[in-house]
């Protein structure tokens, strides 16, 4: 059943595609010059005399050659152009002869005279010059009100999957602008799902240079795949905007499904301003990235904004482990868990000179989110001993944040630039946990044995503050390549958390009885924290050239961090008694130093560079149960050399090499260091190690790329290996009797992973199939310290024999297929599969060892009908299974839309939208961890549906213009 759709569409378009015709013909000529010398590499289009689309393009041989082969019979508008010379232009009529002969077709070089004559025939469907391609977006019709994303799904080498995620000439694009500048941020996304893509004029797919080699004037040899879009001169001005209002009704116990969201724009030359407000039951979580719409506009981000200055700008290479909630605005679409209501808006004001720029916003978000749960988790321990975790949990989470940001640059004069950028964050939180959990044991595939049940609510209440002000200053010299630049950043973060913890722990074969055991059986604790972090950094860089095609890059970076925790836990059954075991105050002072240097070698695309960073990082930290008793010190010193190795080679022709060694550093954070118990699950408790050491992270990749920009075939691969040494993992101790699992952060070398990724895609018909294949491999073993204990004597013991390294062997093999389908105006179809198979081997229980499959079918099919009414319809189908746990989930996800565009100037639509109409929506997961598989299944908003009225407030009216080929 689950591929009846996607054939049947396959069936109705291969017969579009290839629809039986009378004649076929080959067509051929040459591209030359007055002088009849010939022009390699022109561009040659052929085009529909109708409606000016393209049929099929290519580029000419070294011989300025071209041909077409298999044309249908029929008129045609020749279309050839080469840098500097007249576009030709001619229509073509095919009598019956078996192969048209063109023979030489003259282009003439362009002069002052015939500039009006260029300006007037230049606008080709299609341009190829050198590296980049130009795509006239009037030539590939999308219906009104489409996005972006929609425009470039049309566009022939460009592809984009069912995430938003883009893909030009085989690899990934990591960058949009928008008249080259930064318009929507660091994500591709926020452009191409929100701009109208009746407001771009032109689309520029190129290899564009790193934001470093911009800054230096230093070509690096690495490449950005890049998307310009070129905007229509009316909408450069004046405001627009849109608003949406839909409702529909009832379903899962919600009386009315509504959906609200609107946004305005308005700009003119050196001003931006933008709102956005969303409303929702709908599980657009936070704000969409659909909502986005021109919010943080031109100047609200730079790839260059990294203050922490390394080898090429690859960053600190350094983590420390401790994560803080992004200061960023949230613009993810949610990922479909549970049950949410949102709430969001914002407004946004940019100021835009040639000399200074000006980005400032506030926004807010708030979100509700409902679920409910159900986890299975199967681990392996020693003697054949396999734990089964069954987990039932319902959760309610309410977080609201306030977010400011301000972003100024300043040309202080032409070599001199200071940029100062602040963030902050405010945010309230609650969450409220019920949650029953089971541990089976079964030793050797015998029955399974209960041992311990647990029944925890779990209320928490938080308050978050943040912020981050940096201040960075580059300076330009007369010698072309001499740079330099400094960085301040001060940051500031200040969390309160208050939980309060009840919880019934029955433990059914514990035959002796401990303190902890007994103040585990009952549970009612108010559990509270307090963080305060501050952090300052300063940061150096010297660029200077010497030679003639060598550089000299050297920089440093330093970081003063000040950590104050207090944790506090309460027994509230016996008159708030501080219970000292579990209490913890502690305060870290983290001092970073790292002086580097690295030479770069740069000469005809080819690019080599090699480095060495000296790095130190001492933590001086004090701890005990209550800040009022002597602190104990805990002080470390961790010195490391850091090389980096690097090639990028321009082989031409659009092919290119690259390979790197990197070594990152992954510090210990200040919770992995406190040896004190920490219990939110008193099932699973945690602890941390003081004599932790810093983990190294060792690798090694080569990659190679190639496009015809003639043809659109593309390739890409990538092979890596990657190795660790004293890599932190979590080893676990698990009592015999009760099975409690007590975590603590350990050091272990001998991880290790390798892996590869191949891409080759192509046109089946260009201009109106297109097939893509991708495939992916991955290996790795990583190993986790295992142990059982017991209580003998009072004293917990390690069982022998069952201390032992755990050694997870996994192998993921990624393989699949998208096809593209764009054979008419009115019709068109992206298709893809994917398969995923995950292999884990245990070397602790073999038993155990576990094979995931995970496949993933999707098709959209679009529609045009007369009177500007519209047919979309998705099909997403996957399907779960692993057998050792006997997990088995199909999901089949049907939506579907029908629309109609009304009035005159085109601005309104009404849309009636069903989602998940088989109603089988569920969130589903499978993950297989150090020693573990796990499976997991969420209650999700199922079937829906949704009637809507959209109108676009355009300020401005945008004109056509009919393009003259003669």
């Amino acid at each position: 059943m689950r591929n009846l759709f996607l054939l049947g569409a396959l069936c109705l378009l291969t017969t579009v595609l290839h629809a039986q015709t009378p004649t076929r013909f080959t067509l051929q000529g040459r591209a030359v010059d007055t002088l009849n010398n010939a022009l390699p590499s022109s561009t040659v289009m052929l085009l529909s005399p109708k409606d000016s689309s393209m049929v099929n393009f290519g580029r000419t041989d070294d011989k300025g050659a071209f041909t077409f082969k298999n044309l249908r019979a029929g008129s045609y508008i020749l279309k050839v152009t080469f840098v500097g010379y007249i576009p030709y232009n001619a229509l073509i009529k095919n009598g019956d002869e078996a192969v048209l002969d063109l023979g030489g077709l003259k282009l003439k070089p362009i002069t002052r005279e015939l500039m009006e004559v260029v300006v007037r025939t230049a606008k080709a469907p299609l341009t190829i010059k050198g590296d980049t391609i130009e795509y006239n977006a009037a030539s590939f019709k999308v219906p009104p009100g489409s996005t972006v994303e929609d425009l470039l799904r049309k566009l022939p080498g460009v592809q984009i999957d069912q995430d938003g995620n883009i893909r030009a000439q085989g690899q990934a694009v990591n960058k949009v602008t928008v008249d080259g500048k930064q318009f929507f941020g660091s994500d591709p996304k926020l452009a191409t799902k929100n701009l109208q893509a009746d407001a771009i004029t032109k689309v520029q797919v190129f290899n564009d240079k790193t934001e470093q080699a911009k800054l230096t004037g230093i070509d690096d040899g690495k490449k950005e795949k890049t998307v310009n879009l070129q905007l229509k001169d009316e909408f450069k001005k004046g405001g627009f905007g849109k608003l949406t209002a839909g409702a529909g009704p009832a379903s899962n116990n919600v009386s009315t499904r509504y959906d609200v969201r609107g946004n305005y724009n308005k700009f003119d030359s050196k001003r931006q301003l933008s709102a956005v407000l969303l409303g929702n039951n709908t599980n657009q979580g936070g704000l969409s990235w659909n909502d986005y719409q021109d919010f943080r506009g031109s100047n609200s981000f730079n790839w260059n904004d990294d203050a922490d200055f390394g080898f090429s700008g690859s960053g600190r290479y350094i983590t420390f482990g401790d994560d803080n909630e992004s200061l960023s605005i949230p613009i993810s679409g949610g990922d479909n868990r549970g049950f949410t209501r949102n709430l969001a808006g914002g407004v946004n004001y940019n100021y835009d000179t040639k000399k200074t720029k000006l980005s400032t916003s506030y926004f807010f978000n708030q979100t509700i989110q409902d679920l409910a749960t159900l986890r299975k988790q199967d681990r392996s321990l020693p003697g054949a001993t396999q734990l089964i975790t069954r987990d039932s949990s319902i959760q309610l989470n309410r977080n609201a944040n306030h977010r400011i940001s301000l972003r100024f640059e300043k040309q202080l004069d032409t070599m001199q630039t200071l940029v100062v950028i602040s963030n902050g964050r405010v945010g309230i939180g609650n969450t409220n946990l019920a949650s029953f959990q089971r541990i089976n044991q079964s030793i050797s595939k015998s029955p399974e044995q209960l041992y311990s049940t647990s029944n925890t609510t779990n209320g928490t209440q938080a308050n978050q503050f943040a912020l981050a002000n940096t201040a960075l200053y580059r300076l330009k010299f007369k010698k072309k390549g001499r740079s330099f630049a400094a960085s301040a950043t001060y940051q500031l973060t200040n969390n309160d958390a208050d939980l309060l913890l009840k919880s019934r722990n029955d433990f059914y074969q514990a035959t002796t009885v401990n303190d902890m055991f007994r103040n585990l059986r009952n549970l009612n604790q108010d559990q509270n924290t307090s963080l305060l972090s501050n952090q300052y950094k300063a940061n150096l860089l010297y660029v200077e050239p010497f030679a003639k095609k060598f550089y000299w890059e050297t920089f440093y970076n330093f970081s003063l961090r000040f950590d104050e925790v207090e944790r506090g836990v309460f027994n509230l059954d016996d008159s708030r008694r501080r219970v000292d075991s579990l209490s913890l105050y502690y305060k870290n002072n983290y001092t970073y130093n790292r002086l580097g240097s690295s030479v770069r070698y740069s000469y005809k695309g080819l690019n080599l560079s090699a480095g060495l960073a000296g790095q130190s990082f001492v933590l001086d930290g004090k701890y005990n149960r209550d800040r009022s008793q002597e602190l104990i010190p805990i002080r470390r010193t961790y010195n490391t050399l850091i090389p980096n190795i690097g090639l990028n080679y321009d082989l031409k022709n659009n092919k290119y090499l690259y390979g790197s060694y990197t070594v990152g550093v992954q510090i210990p954070s200040s919770r992995d260091l406190q040896p004190v118990r920490t219990i939110t699950n008193p099932l699973y408790v945690t602890t941390g190690n003081p004599n932790l050491l810093p983990g190294l992270n060792k690798e090694v990749q080569v990659g190679f790329s190639y496009f015809n920009p003639g043809s659109f075939i593309n390739f890409w691969s990538n092979v890596f290996t990657s190795w660790n040494d004293n890599q932190i993992v979590y080893g676990q101790s698990v009592d015999t009797e009760t099975l409690i699992t007590t975590t603590s952060p350990e050091n272990i070398s001998g991880g290790r992973s390798t892996g590869g990724y191949l891409n080759f895609g192509f046109p089946l018909k260009k201009t109106k199939a297109t097939l893509n294949l991708n495939g992916q491999f991955s290996a790795g073993r990583s190993f986790t310290p295992i142990r059982q204990t017991r209580l003998v004597g009072g004293v917990t013991e390690v069982v022998p024999g069952t201390d032992i390294l755990n050694q997870t062997q996994n192998q993921n093999i990624n393989g699949g297929a998208r096809l593209e389908l764009t054979p008419k105006d009115w019709i068109t179809f992206y298709g893809n599969a994917n398969v995923n198979i995950t292999n884990a081997r245990y070397s602790v229980n073999v038993g155990q060892n576990q094979t995931i499959y995970t496949y993933t079918y999707r098709g959209d099919l679009n529609l045009k009908f007369p009177k500007d009414i519209y047919l979309n319809t998705t099909f997403n189908y996957r399907s779960y299974i692993n057998d050792q746990l006997g997990f088995r989930q199909q999901v089949p996800i049907l939506n579907t839309s029908l629309y109609h565009i009304i009035g005159k100037a085109k601005r309104a639509e009404v849309r009636l939208s069903a989602y998940d109409l088989l109603n089988r929506n569920v969130f589903v997961s499978q993950y297989n961890g150090q020693n573990y598989i796990q499976t997991e299944s969420i209650q999700t908003l199922a079937r829906h549906f949704l009637l809507s009225f959209t109108y676009n407030m355009r300020g401005v009216t945008a004109k056509m213009r009919r393009q003259d080929f003669y």
